[in-house]
């Protein structure tokens, strides 16, 4: 028997299309075009809108950039969760 491979990208982008409703629904909700999440991102307008239509791969990195700026768990943008508000994070060691 044949399996078919999956990876982490399909689990979380395919599950009823929520990270797109959620990035976008999260950013429209402040009132920001997606070139400004581009320049916090530090990539191009259409990197960006890509993450959103769910046509190209967000990183890790980016995932928790965001997650900091909305101020939202990463599991909120992967839909994962329906509780907006952040779990309480690491204190960082000096």
């Amino acid at each position: 028997m044949r399996y078919k491979s999956i990876s982490l990208f399909e689990i979380f982008y395919n599950k009823k299309g929520v990270n797109e409703m959620r990035l976008k629904e999260l950013r429209e909700d402040r009132d920001i075009k997606q070139i400004e999440i581009a320049k916090y991102l530090n990539c191009k307008q259409n990197t960006y809108s890509q993450y959103e239509n769910e046509t190209r791969q967000i990183s890790i990195e980016d995932l928790k950039k965001l997650s900091e700026f909305y101020e939202t768990s990463v599991d909120y943008i992967l839909g994962l969760t329906d509780e907006i508000k952040p779990y309480k994070r690491k204190e960082q060691k000096s």
